[in-house]
């Protein structure tokens, strides 16, 4: 039994896998990390190996701290991968990112893969079909872009995610959710259609906070699923003890 976690920008997700199954999920904040892991692995106790993909800014030692009740993982870019990283600032790549290409090339093999999560802000990763990772994309999230009409103008009011009624807003407050809302659905549909003009054989693999509430609204069919970075770590664990 493992227990996987992913330390975003704004919050801490982990789950528990017992063969491969996901069989409890958490979310929590930064600073009830300790606290809850420790909750966690008292709920638990079959829990033998922690695996961390972090890009939050939190001290490696939070986690290694639990070194004397499980075996802990800390995932980086020294670590072996199931695809060759043609990015060409292989340093700079985003250890979730590496991860959710990791899930990708483990999960759906021999095909081109998208993968895009939709958090803090959306990123756009492509494993082809040769287990090559190309690169991808980086646009500001949801949040991202209601907070910057709103501290970047004199008169926007800070308004929270709500589906737009109309794509014409008969308001400022409706503008605004249109604008935010429908942009970054066409940004996604549009570069979905790009990668579809270039590859067939195509997965697209819709993760993150905002996945469910941007799936309803997507032209294009995808995999939406929420935890797929933390089923990427289980993956991606199980990939690393094989491989070593």
């Amino acid at each position: 039994m493992i227990l996987t976690i992913d330390v975003g920008n704004t919050r801490i997700k982990g789950a528990v896998f017992e063969n491969n199954t996901l069989i409890a999920h958490f979310v929590f904040l930064t600073e009830k990390l300790s606290q809850a892991i420790k909750k966690i692995l008292k709920v638990h106790p079959e829990i033998t190996h922690l695996v961390v993909a972090s890009v939050g800014n939190i001290e490696k030692q939070e986690f290694l701290g639990f070194d004397k009740e499980v075996k802990v993982m800390i995932i980086s870019h020294s670590d072996i991968f199931p695809f060759q990283n043609d990015y060409q600032t292989p340093l700079t790549l985003g250890i979730d990112r590496m991860v959710l290409a990791a899930g990708a090339t483990l999960q759906f093999p021999k095909q081109n893969r998208l993968v895009i999560d939709a958090g803090t802000c959306v990123t756009y990763d492509f494993v082809d079909e040769n287990d090559h990772y190309l690169g991808g994309a980086i646009s500001p999230g949801l949040r991202l872009r209601y907070e910057s009409l709103h501290n970047f103008t004199a008169k926007l009011p800070s308004l929270t995610i709500e589906n737009p009624e109309h794509f014409i807003g008969k308001s400022t407050n409706y503008a605004i959710h249109s604008g935010v809302v429908n942009g970054l659905v066409h940004e996604i549909d549009g570069f979905i259609g790009q990668y579809q003009q270039q590859y067939s054989n195509f997965t697209i693999i819709l993760t993150g906070g905002d996945a469910e509430f941007l799936a309803k609204r997507l032209k294009n069919t995808i995999f939406a699923n929420s935890n797929f970075l933390l089923e990427s770590l289980n993956h991606l664990f199980s990939y690393k003890i094989n491989n070593d």
